[in-house]
């Protein structure tokens, strides 16, 4: 029995010919690139959003809001996040 549906990689691949999105793709690409970041390491931690919100000082909503790419954080808030994960930040400019 095979399985339906179609691979995400696939359908990415098909998507970047269109040059519209992939220019939204790559101005997109550095936020959801930290996004992934911080949710591996705070599942890397065993942390719960509510446990990462009490470290940061702050509402599991904006951890929450923050993971899921709804909210336009601050590099204040950014960093503060990473401390809390026992990480540091770093921003590359090329």
């Amino acid at each position: 029995m095979s399985k339906a549906g179609v691979k995400f990689s696939e359908v990415k691949e098909l998507l970047m010919k269109d040059d519209e999105f992939m220019e939204e793709y790559k101005k997109l690409k550095p936020r959801y690139d930290i996004i992934s970041q911080i949710i591996n390491a705070r599942t890397e931690e065993g942390l719960t959003q509510e446990e990462l919100a009490a470290r940061v000082g702050t509402q599991k909503s904006n951890i929450s809001r923050l993971e899921s790419g709804t909210y336009n954080p601050s590099l204040d808030f950014l960093v503060k996040v990473a401390h809390s994960l026992g990480k540091e930040m770093q921003i590359i400019l090329q």
